[in-house]
């Protein structure tokens, strides 16, 4: 398996102070230590929630003084292996009842197509295949979202390079994969842009040597930046947003097609929420979901782009938003009440070490004004890493920056 287990060390150890109420015996497995697994382990250590986390990559999450256990695995992409790497962890370290929180498109996939057998030892929160089916592969998101009636980018799918001829789209273009799993991880980019038709031939055929046939998408480009992107982030149950969150993006990375988001406030966009409550219930959806939308100017219609059936990067914004999203689905899952609400407006969340050079590229091309940037910055409510609380991490991750921007780009 590859592992290098730690003993279970109680929080309390790490950083000489106990957990600030008394540790539950169901615990939870996050899948994935980035700043994302991060916040689970915060939402739910704080509680006294005993956390395991399982990773295959060098990762900050490991460093919380709320995590009780990590667990260093050789592989978390094939999802064959990893169900068969969290059963095993599963019985060794006797973790039975606790619940499953993936933080990775491939992680999600594996925990859905396989609830039946990981449910013999886990609690798995992730829905069926039959839901998240619409999430995997967006051409099943756009067919959905046409089918509701909900707008998205204009959007065709040749198989091969002479179908681009036929393609009624003007540039510049948007070529994006269906499933972006392989696509993500081999050029570390969510789409590329091709200003011509001969660039779009040109990176057609490369995106088509990563993917399988009929997975390259090829998409009007909306005209602006990720401030013109916004989504709906939900706990739903049963097809129901039982807790919502609307946010705006104020900055991202990359600027054009932003791979995550380094700076966000939470916002007020009934239209954002009414879109989402359909195709949710359209999907009889039960989980943590986001729908990430764009406003085009040119229509006033926000275009649906992405749906992630999993935690996104921001949620950490939730608790100082009044809404925390990792405890209401551990929560749930434990039989314990969920209540209805909705996040206050106007919380912001930053990810510094992100936010800075894309704030500095903007800068330097005269589309953000130091000052400005200085009053974003000091605005924030909470930094996806930082916390005078919970230290180490934030250290490890200036740590971990070079290995981090090989790895995944940031």
């Amino acid at each position: 398996m590859g592992t290098g287990i730690l003993p279970a060390v109680p929080p309390k150890h790490r950083l000489g102070q106990a957990p600030s109420r008394r540790q539950t015996t169901v615990g939870a497995v996050v899948i994935g230590g980035d700043y994302q697994g991060l916040g689970i382990i915060r939402s739910l250590g704080r509680r006294g929630v005993p956390i395991c986390v399982v990773d295959d990559e060098h990762s900050i999450g490991r460093y919380s003084r709320y995590t009780t256990r990590s667990v260093k695995v050789a592989e978390l992409r094939d999802q064959d292996q990893t169900v068969e790497t969290l059963l095993t962890i599963g019985r060794e370290l006797g973790l039975g009842g606790w619940v499953l929180f993936p933080t990775r498109e491939e992680t999600v996939a594996a925990l859905s197509r396989n609830r039946a057998v990981l449910s013999e030892i886990f609690r798995v929160p992730t829905a069926e295949w039959s839901a998240i089916r619409w999430a995997w592969d967006k051409r099943n998101t756009y067919a959905l979202a046409a089918s509701l009636g909900i707008p998205a980018p204009r959007t065709c799918i040749p198989r091969t390079a002479a179908d681009l001829s036929a393609i009624d789209l003007e540039p510049p273009f948007v070529i994006k994969p269906a499933i972006k799993e392989d696509f993500l991880y081999a050029t570390k980019a969510k789409a590329w842009r091709a200003d011509s038709r001969p660039a779009l031939q040109l990176r057609f055929e490369e995106a088509a040597k990563l993917l399988g046939p009929g997975e390259v998408m090829i998409q009007e480009l909306i005209p602006g930046d990720g401030r013109a992107q916004f989504a709906c982030c939900a706990f739903v149950k049963d097809g129901e947003m039982l807790a919502t969150m609307v946010v705006r993006r104020r900055r991202q990375h990359p600027p054009e097609f932003g791979r995550a988001s380094t700076f966000v406030e939470t916002v007020a966009v009934p239209e954002v929420e009414e879109l989402s409550a359909r195709f949710f219930e359209a999907i009889d959806y039960s989980g943590l979901g986001e729908l990430e939308y764009k406003l085009d100017p040119r229509t006033g219609e926000f275009k649906l782009l992405d749906f992630n059936a999993r935690t996104w990067g921001y949620h950490s914004l939730g608790p100082a938003a009044g809404v925390d999203f990792p405890y209401l689905q551990y929560a749930d899952q434990i039989g314990a009440p969920v209540l209805p609400r909705r996040a206050r407006i106007g919380t912001r969340w930053i990810r510094v070490v992100t936010d800075l050079p894309t704030a500095a590229a903007e800068i330097r091309h005269g589309r953000l004004h130091p000052r400005a940037y200085l009053r974003s910055v000091a605005s924030a409510h909470t930094e996806a890493v930082f916390s005078a609380s919970d230290p180490l991490p934030a250290l490890a991750e200036l740590a971990l920056i070079p290995y981090l921007a090989v790895k995944r780009g940031f």
